[in-house]
């Protein structure tokens, strides 16, 4: 999928193209979701590998409600991802990176 804005990542769910994205308030929420101290904490948790399928999830619901989708982490968790769980869990790596990449 070609991004309009760096900040984006596509993925396919269930048959269907979507776009995600962060925005500010899904990255507060992630934090207090993800029990993170910062961003800084969750990112070097991608970083890490040591990241788990709930921060996959959460990351993905995140993006796809910054991209105008609302799906909670129960609904795609049950939904089929395009490549599986590796794809998913490197989209939600994307994702993350996306967010922090500076735009020129």
């Amino acid at each position: 999928m070609e991004n309009r804005w760096r900040g984006e990542v596509g993925v396919v769910i269930d048959g269907q193209t979507h776009r995600m994205r962060l925005t500010l308030g899904a990255l507060a929420e992630l934090e207090e979701d993800l029990a993170e101290p910062s961003l800084m904490a969750l990112v070097q948790r991608f970083e890490s590998g040591g990241f788990s399928t709930r921060d996959v999830l959460a990351l993905l619901c995140a993006g796809l409600r910054g991209g105008g989708v609302q799906m909670d982490p129960d609904a795609l968790g049950q939904a089929e991802i395009e490549g599986g769980p590796m794809r998913a869990a490197h989209a939600a790596a994307e994702l993350l990176a996306r967010a922090f990449a500076v735009q020129q």
